[in-house]
């Protein structure tokens, strides 16, 4: 089984990502995290990187390389701006969270211990340069949810309760995937 988790900054994408894994039994890879990682080992900045993979494709090639193999290694949940994209033909379950702005800047500079202002205008320049770059070298815009088989807003419940309806979707997927001629026709 494989399950993509998408959706902007802020949305909860890795703490509902790992919870998802965790009920089912299955592993998480972080596609966000693995981009820090090659943030930190080139000692820059987020939003530094993000204007040089603008320019330089194979930076997002060698994230979206090593997403799909954890993927092809299957019973996996993998987060990402991009893991409904990348995963699209791959993925049983694909989810895009959302939440209303404010919510997510106040979750971020939360996150980060930075100032509202600070997440606001670190989250803008991320999020503008993020689009021109996923239009570039993908031809797709991201706001584009038309992939998605359940769309959330984050906002709404309590992190327990968001993620009991994510679980429940997991559950629904997987026993609709090993029924012999069930639904999985659908999901696709």
């Amino acid at each position: 089984m494989i399950i993509s988790v998408s959706g902007p900054h802020g949305t909860g994408k890795s703490t509902y990502a790992a919870r998802l894994a965790k009920a089912l039994r299955i592993r998480h890879v972080s596609a966000g995290s693995l981009f820090r990682r090659i943030a930190k080992e080139k000692r820059i900045s987020l939003e530094d990187l993000g204007k040089k993979a603008l320019e330089d494709s194979s930076i997002d090639k060698l994230v979206d390389e090593r997403t799909i193999a954890e993927a092809d290694e299957g019973n996996v949940v993998v987060d990402g701006q991009l893991a409904g994209w990348i995963l699209k033909d791959r993925s049983d379950l694909r989810i895009y969270l959302t939440a209303p702005e404010d919510v997510r800047l106040e979750r971020i500079a939360r996150r980060d211990k930075v100032s509202l202002q600070e997440a606001r205008a670190q989250t803008e320049q991320r999020e503008s340069v993020q689009r021109e770059r996923y239009l570039r070298h993908y031809g797709f815009q991201v706001e584009d949810r038309s992939l998605y088989h359940l769309i959330l807003d984050t906002s709404l419940g309590s992190i327990e309760d968001t993620a009991k309806v994510l679980v429940s979707a997991g559950v629904m997927v997987r026993r609709a995937k090993r029924e012999p001629g069930g639904n999985r026709r659908n999901l696709k």
